[in-house]
Order: C-alpha cells, then sequence, then structure tokens
C-alpha cells in the first residue's frame, strides 16, 4: 500500500527502492543537479558566533567518479546483477557514453541519474508522466538517457523556460551568448497518458496587434470577424440590411455563415460592425476567449525575485505557477505526485494546493525542515509524516547570514526554530549526528 502526503529523508534510490511500488505514481518532477560543478552554500552561524558543522552546504551539484559510480556503472551494463531491471538501450547507451567522454564528473552524473531513472520508470503508471528540470550542461546527455529508458516514441517535448531576462556575460570575457533558459524534459511512459488541456493568456504583444479595437463605453477590446462562409449551409444568399439602410449580399462566390434569425440577434447583441458600403463584420471580444493552448516555450512564469512573496532563499527554487502548470497538465484530482529531489518542496505546495497526494524526498534535512514548515504555513498541517527524520539541533540553525541576503533571514529563521522547538520536546530522543546530508546509499545492488 502507497503512503501519500509524506516527507522521506534519505538517498532517493533507496527510497525509491524500498518504499515505493511498481507502477504506483502519476506524475513525476525532477529538478536535480545540474552537474555544474557548484555548492549551494547556506551559512549559518551559532551563539558564539561559529559557523555550525551541519548544514553548511545546503546540496552539491558537483559529482565525482570514483568507487560508488564504477559499482552503479557495473550494475547498469551488466544483466547479472541488474538481472533485467535495465533496459538494453539504457546498457548501451551509458557504455558508448563512458567510452566517448571518460571517467570524469560528468559521467558520475550520468550513471548515477540514469539509475535513478530507471528507478522512476518502475515507479510510473502506464498513463503517467515523467518532467525532468535541467540546464544546458548535462541536458543532451539526460536526453538520450531518457529516450532509452522511457523509449523516444514517448517523447513529448521539450520545453523551455526562461527563467531570467536578457543579460550579458561578454563584459566578462565569456564568449557565449547569454544564459536565460531552463529545459524541462516531458515524457509519457507510454501512447495512453493523462494529459489536460491547459490554456494561457495571450501575450500583450499579441493582443495589441489582434485586438486593436476597444469600445469607448466598456473598455473591451476586440478583434472583427468575417461572417461569410466558403460553402452554403440553408438560408446563405440572403440580403442583410444595415441600420443605415444599405443592403448587402455575401460576397461573390461566398455565403453568409449563419442564419438571417442568427444575424439579428447578433444585432441586439451589439455584435455588429458595418464597413462604409454596409458590408456587417462581427465583434470577437478577447474576454470571450480562453486564451491560447499552452505551447513549449513558457515565457510567461517570471523567476522568483528578491521582493517575491513565496521567496525563501532557498538555493533553485522554482516558482510555484511553474510546477502548477505541470502539476495541472499531466495529472488530476487524487493523483499521486513525486518529487524525488524536492528541496524546498515546490512541487509538493502545487500538488496539495491543487488537491493531488504526494511524496516528497530529499537527502538534506535542511530540505526536510523547509517543507515541514511551509506545509504549514501554506495549509496548517501541522504534522507531517517524515520517514527517517533528522533532529539535530544545532544543525536546524539554517539560514544565512551573510551581507545581501539579511533581508531573508526572519522567514527563515522561523522554519529554523521551529525544527529546534520541536526537538527539545524530545528530552528522551537520541542525540543527533551533524551530517549535512541523510544516508547516501547510492548501492547498485
Amino acid at each position: 500500500m502507497l503512503e501519500t502526503n509524506v516527507l522521506y529523508y534519505g538517498d532517493n534510490l533507496d527510497i525509491l527502492r524500498r518504499y515505493i511500488p511498481d507502477e504506483s505514481v502519476d506524475l513525476i518532477y525532477l529538478d536535480p543537479p545540474f552537474n555544474s560543478e557548484r555548492n549551494y552554500n547556506v551559512i549559518f552561524k551559532n551563539e558564539a558566533g561559529r559557523n555550525t558543522d551541519a548544514q553548511l552546504v545546503a546540496f552539491e551539484d558537483a559529482w565525482h567518479w570514483g568507487p560508488n559510480p564504477e559499482k552503479v556503472y557495473a550494475y547498469l551494463t551488466n544483466s547479472a546483477p541488474h538481472e533485467g531491471r535495465v533496459p538494453d538501450p539504457v546498457t548501451s547507451i551509458v557504455a558508448a557514453l563512458r567510452k566517448g567522454i571518460g571517467d570524469n564528473p560528468m559521467m558520475a552524473y550520468i550513471v548515477e541519474m540514469s539509475v535513478r531513472l530507471v528507478e522512476l520508470h518502475r515507479v510510473l503508471k502506464p498513463t503517467g508522466s515523467i518532467f525532468l528540470h535541467c540546464d544546458p550542461t548535462a541536458g543532451h546527455y539526460l536526453r538520450l538517457v531518457l529516450d532509452a529508458i522511457f523509449d523516444a516514441r514517448n517523447f513529448q517535448n521539450e520545453i523551455v523556460w526562461k527563467r531570467s531576462s536578457a543579460h550579458s556575460d561578454t563584459t566578462q570575457g565569456a564568449v557565449h551568448l547569454g544564459r536565460t533558459h531552463d529545459v524541462i524534459f516531458f515524457y509519457s511512459k507510454s501512447a495512453v497518458t493523462t494529459r489536460n488541456v491547459v490554456m494561457i493568456p495571450f501575450s500583450k504583444e499579441y493582443v495589441e496587434s489582434h485586438y486593436r479595437h476597444v469600445e469607448p463605453v466598456t473598455g473591451r477590446r476586440y478583434r472583427l470577424g468575417d461572417l461569410t462562409a466558403a460553402k452554403p449551409g440553408g438560408d446563405t444568399l440572403y440580403e442583410w440590411t444595415s441600420p443605415s439602410g444599405k443592403s448587402v449580399r455575401p460576397y461573390k462566390g461566398r455565403y453568409w455563415a449563419y442564419t438571417k434569425e442568427k444575424m439579428a440577434e447578433f444585432e441586439r447583441q451589439g455584435r455588429l460592425v458595418y464597413t462604409k458600403s454596409g458590408m456587417p463584420e462581427y465583434k470577437r471580444y478577447i474576454d470571450d476567449n480562453p486564451g491560447q493552448p499552452l505551447q513549449d516555450i513558457w515565457d510567461d512564469i517570471p523567476p522568483i525575485n528578491s521582493q517575491a512573496k513565496e521567496r525563501l532563499g532557498y538555493p533553485t527554487q522554482k516558482p510555484e505557477a511553474l510546477l502548477e502548470r505541470i502539476v495541472e497538465l499531466a495529472s488530476n484530482p487524487g493523483d499521486v505526485v513525486l518529487d524525488p529531489f524536492c528541496g524546498c518542496g515546490t512541487a509538493l505546495i502545487a500538488a496539495e494546493k491543487l488537491t493531488r497526494r504526494w511524496i516528497g524526498i530529499d537527502i538534506t534535512y535542511l530540505a526536510i525542515a523547509v517543507m515541514k514548515a511551509r506545509l504549514k504555513d501554506s495549509f496548517g498541517m501541522e504534522t507531517v509524516k517524515v520517514l527517517g527524520q533528522p533532529t539535530e539541533v544545532e544543525g536546524a540553525r539554517q539560514f544565512p547570514d551573510r551581507a545581501g541576503q539579511r533581508q531573508e533571514r526572519p522567514r527563515q529563521q522561523r522554519y529554523g526554530a521551529r525544527l529546534e522547538r520541536d526537538n527539545r520536546t524530545r528530552a528522551c530522543g537520541p542525540r543527533l549526528v551533524p551530517h549535512v546530508r541523510g544516508a547516501d546509499q547510492g548501492d547498485a545492488a
């Protein structure tokens, strides 16, 4: 029985294998480390003014080739260890990539992500979808792996999310153009998948170019539409008389698109506008239109800026609107949403808001503390079950005290202090070991 609305603390590979059954999840969103060789620091100090040993790094996305990636590689490329659980195309792709790029941090990243993506494919329902969020650093390699695991025929979109406004790095000596977008790979597990129609508002440029007319009294924007058709259908050659007394018929070779009774109704509604010749045209108001169907370039969701209400100061935090769009697009109320790298939990917030069930996994208890507090603040959830929950008090003082980040501290300290208070009530509980990460199993066996 799958337990939902729960957080798991630990390595997601171990969690997936131990707790998540086959074909039990409807939607997976993951925003894994991008292998950009960066540490995302979240510095805080104790009362003595010293940095605490725990949580000095929120997470590290630098990966290194070593014994564990070697072991994972062996698991992926040898049928004896995985006993058929790894598709042959995955074995071939991973082996070819190692031969091509060698033993380096990128290869370590590829094998560690590949073994997790195999497990994510296993837990996804046949009607489910996966959205993998990445940047150009490793996206081209991940696309090959995703094709091998999910089948290239189930690739749906490479979604481009414009995450920042235009900027130039040339002043710093960079040759490349400004890097302003992330990529989200969208795959289904099969040809029969959950897919909802999502409409988005027209852009300002589209509105101004296509809905140029504005009613003086109401202020409603509209465009003019032709009232004739290429093929006849009933009484469609009648003569129409405008309020000014001019009578017209359809253009040569054309027919009225509506009956005379319907045209009269349009007139009563104030929907008709007349040309100088007396030819009627139809007012199409922009507010009658639900917008345009969602496309694969998303430039209408801005990143979280320094003044945003939802801003936590958490590294790589994504806007709630971005995750709400994904959840709405590829799941239905009551479905299960899984985020195996859930960080500060934006996917879980979106799932809860849209009445989906959810599962979050993260390897840092900084993330666990933030998610618990965020769920409480957003939905009044006093208790959220955490399996493998950390309780180290010293490490709970989790948040920045650096120049330029002081404005974040009150809200973040509230989250850290809350974890500390919770721990003080456990007087008989075990003393915690100050680890930044959970038990990182990463074991391929």
